[in-house]
């Protein structure tokens, strides 16, 4: 069990930012067409985090002439170019799927202004507090 759990660590990106539910993300997803690459960009809210480890994915929403997009991003996924927290919103679910049944203003949710998360790893048992220095 210790080899599977050092080979997922190894394979684990470093630089993800921290976010949580409701925060409005633009993600940054490598694309092959033909034998050309280019990076994509998603913007929309999360409405939902699971896994764990390198297994955790988010599932980002957001509304394209009139109908609802959602996609999944493996967050330790070579092909996920760059995740930027663009805004910050305040929510009291883990999962946001009742956004699936809203239309226009009702789909808003409640930003939190002025404040940001520290640039801390977003796993707090990636790295080693300062208290234990």
């Amino acid at each position: 069990m210790d080899v599977i759990r050092k080979l997922e660590n190894e394979q684990m990106k470093r630089d993800i930012p921290r976010f949580s539910v409701g925060d409005t993300v633009r993600v940054g997803y490598q694309i092959r067409e033909g034998n050309k690459e280019r990076i994509q960009y998603f913007q929309g809210t999360v409405i939902a985090v699971r896994g764990s480890g390198i297994r955790r994915t988010m599932k980002v929403r957001r509304i394209v002439a009139g109908e609802g997009v959602e996609r999944t991003f493996p967050l330790h996924s070579p092909k996920l170019a760059e995740i930027n927290v663009t805004s910050m919103g305040k929510v009291r679910r883990a999962k946001l799927y009742y956004l699936r049944t809203r239309v226009g203003k009702a789909t808003r949710i409640k930003q939190i202004f002025g404040k940001t998360y520290d640039n801390g790893p977003a796993d707090k048992g990636d790295a080693p507090s300062a208290e234990a220095s």
